[in-house]
């Protein structure tokens, strides 16, 4: 499908304001929800307290309201593009869109006549099945086609995630703390979606060098049985100065009982006896419950769980995904940087 060049030329931009605005965000934190026999409660007494219960109700809000959002863009996309070339959106979804849909071979329509569960004729339904085809196969061309405009114009998009304070001196941090964007991600080693995700988040760090900085932080799940001592493994390794190295193998080796957690500490050239010691007799794993904990008070129901210089994501995104948002973040006010001792 070809896009107009015009697109190019027009220089055309869609900023969207929405919620980051660090003094809108101040005033909505300092409002009063509650007065109790005299004591005000803020907004943010409110989310500090009640994080648990806030966290993933506003996730699952936003996810609502990106959606919607990205709906709208696309309308103004199309909006602006018939503009430039003196049509209505109509005329251009007919010309562009529609007039690329394909209708289905008979063949076809009595393949999804036969995996519909109806026990009526194939005549009678064959209509409803060939507008129900035509409309999913315009979706995805629509859909493309938008995608290839939005490449072309400017699309800031400021709709926020909601945000947490979550603390990054119990985690291990690849980067300077002082860095743009700060990633914190709670993981299980033994989930397959952060086994899926380490190595795009590799990646990241390579690719963004200084400007990225990523705290792991435990958040063994208790249906997986081998997790918190694999959790506490990468630790031992992180008080020999390898932490990163072990925390990559186990990962990548997804080899996580506890002769195995012994056998990487080897292959690492670690102390052995002091891996062992420090595995055998649960050194570390008091830091991994104090990590537990705060995922627990900030609501987190599985993994991973993202914290991006505050704003928080859940599921397993993929590169490209932490990629826009990471580059989302660069575009922003410099984020204010929390004073944390050095490690």
């Amino acid at each position: 499908m070809l896009i107009s060049q015009k697109l190019l030329g027009l220089g055309l931009g869609i900023v969207l304001a929405l919620l980051n605005l660090d003094s809108a965000v101040a005033q909505n934190n300092a409002a009063i929800v509650a007065q109790v026999g005299g004591v005000k409660l803020t907004m943010a007494d409110l989310e500090r307290e009640e994080s648990a219960k806030l966290l993933q109700a506003g996730y699952q809000y936003y996810q609502v309201e990106s959606k919607a959002l990205d709906d709208l863009i696309g309308k103004q996309l199309l909006e602006q593009k018939a503009k430039s070339e003196n049509l209505t959106v109509d005329q251009l979804v007919d010309r562009d869109i529609k007039s690329q849909v394909k209708d289905p071979t008979e063949d076809q329509l009595k393949v999804y006549y036969e995996g519909l569960e109806t026990e009526q004729p194939y005549d009678v339904v064959r209509g409803k099945i060939l507008d129900k085809i035509r409309q999913l196969r315009t979706d995805k061309i629509r859909t493309a086609y938008v995608k290839a405009i939005r490449e072309q114009v400017s699309v800031i998009v400021e709709l926020a995630p909601p945000s947490a304070n979550v603390s990054v001196e119990s985690g291990n941090t690849f980067g300077s703390r002082d860095a743009p964007v700060m990633l914190i991600e709670f993981a299980d080693y033994e989930c397959p979606y952060c086994q899926k995700v380490a190595p795009d988040i590799t990646r990241l760090e390579s690719e963004f060098g200084s400007k990225l900085a990523v705290t792991y932080k435990d958040f063994p799940l208790p249906m997986h049985a081998h997790a918190e001592k694999a959790a506490e493994a990468a630790r031992c390794a992180g008080k020999q100065g390898k932490f990163w190295e072990y925390h990559d193998e186990l990962f990548r080796s997804k080899e996580l009982d506890v002769e195995r957690l012994k056998e990487h500490a080897l292959n690492l050239h670690l102390d052995w006896a002091q891996f062992g010691k420090c595995l055998d007799e649960g050194d570390e794993a008091a830091s991994v419950q104090q990590d537990r904990a705060e995922g627990t008070r900030l609501g987190l129901s599985g993994t991973p769980s993202f914290f991006i210089n505050g704003h928080f994501f859940s599921g397993a995104l993929d590169y490209v995904a932490l990629r826009q948002i990471i580059n989302q973040q660069l575009a922003a006010p410099p984020r204010q940087v929390a004073m944390v001792p050095p490690r």
